[in-house]
């Protein structure tokens, strides 16, 4: 009884939250309510959580909507701008790890910590990876989850602040016919790449395999991915209570003293990489928002959330984020293992 009154009072409150940020005109407001809402519920002692898999199941539907959207013009975007790309990507990069040394050097938090908790992307990969090279993990899981909740906040201020549509709300598909041959195809390209991903530990695995396969099989098969307007609502839900629930009374008392530290290396990484979306607007013909988004050192998953329904070059953002997402997991643990040793 007591897990179904958390379900059904997590319901009822991110219900209300997603309502209020809806009439407020808040992108992505089908994302962020159930994520304030679990927040409100998970540092309130509730004990339910979302299952593994339906996160992955979740992330999975994303990269099939993604896939709906775009194909072969992401690759071509990278092919286009890949060097301008790199150097946007390389100086995330590079302003993460003068973060992480600065708040090794002279904050509070143990050992290599801070360096694994301000890695701009991959947050389940760091938090994964963080442990077995003796960091912190459940400071590393707050800092990482801190800066996604962060994010997503200020990615939906900035999308509002930034686009004439007062709609309010996450993106959902256009109104269409049901096809069941599409839904099939979804939902079975989603189950399947999303086991891929968790199967074989590809980083933010379950979000691009379906990505990938799905657009194969629009080109190849000659089937179109049908995602509804309530399988996407669901989406959402799932992801945003999967966020807000890891924000545990005891995770954030054993993190207490080192939440000043963690608000300003994420406020500091926010701002810096503003700046590298305004040197992307000076060099590369896109409007500020595609450029903030692409920069955005957010979950690849929440971001797309946001992008999707802004009107702007999602090729752009999404392989701009892509690309920083390999780059993070490729290069995390010779930066901490660097910023350990120096500072």
């Amino acid at each position: 009884m007591r897990m179904i009154a958390q379900w059904t009072g997590l319901l009822a409150l991110s219900a209300a939250v997603t309502l209020g940020l809806g009439e407020a005109g808040l992108p992505a407001a089908w994302l962020i309510g159930p994520m304030i809402g679990a927040i409100a519920l998970g540092v309130g002692g509730a004990s339910i959580r979302v299952p593994a898999s339906g996160f992955t199941m979740a992330q999975a539907i994303i990269g099939c909507l993604v896939a709906h959207a775009v194909t072969s013009s992401i690759l071509l975007s990278i092919a286009r701008n890949w060097p301008l790309m790199l150097g946007t990507v390389g100086l995330t990069v590079l302003v993460s790890g003068i973060v992480g040394w600065l708040f090794v050097r002279y904050g509070s938090l143990p050992g290599t910590t801070a360096a694994w908790g301000v890695s701009p992307g991959a947050a389940s990969a760091m938090v994964a990876m963080a442990g077995d090279y003796g960091a912190d993990a459940r400071l590393v899981a707050v800092m990482q989850y801190l800066r996604v909740v962060l994010v997503v906040l200020s990615a939906s201020l900035v999308t509002h602040a930034l686009t004439a549509d007062t709609g309010g709300g996450a993106p959902l598909a256009p109104v269409e016919a049901l096809d069941p041959r599409g839904l099939a195809a979804t939902l079975l390209v989603a189950g399947i790449g999303g086991w891929i991903g968790h199967r074989f530990r590809i980083p933010s695995g379950a979000l691009l395999v379906p990505m990938v396969l799905g657009a194969l099989v629009q080109a190849g098969a000659g089937v179109t991915l049908q995602l509804p307007n309530a399988l996407l609502t669901v989406t959402y839900t799932v992801i945003g209570w999967s966020i807000g629930l890891r924000f545990t009374r005891e995770v954030l008392r054993h993190a207490f003293r080192a939440v000043p530290q963690m608000l300003l290396s994420t406020g500091l990484m926010i701002a810096l990489c503003s700046l590298s979306a305004w040197v992307l607007v000076t060099l590369l013909p896109t409007d500020p928002l595609t450029a903030f988004l692409a920069t955005s050192p957010g979950g690849l998953d929440s971001v797309v959330v946001i992008a999707l329904g802004s009107g702007v070059d999602l090729p752009l953002v999404l392989a701009l984020q892509t690309l920083r997402l390999f780059v993070v997991v490729l290069s995390g643990p010779p930066l901490a293992r660097l910023i350990a040793r120096y500072a």
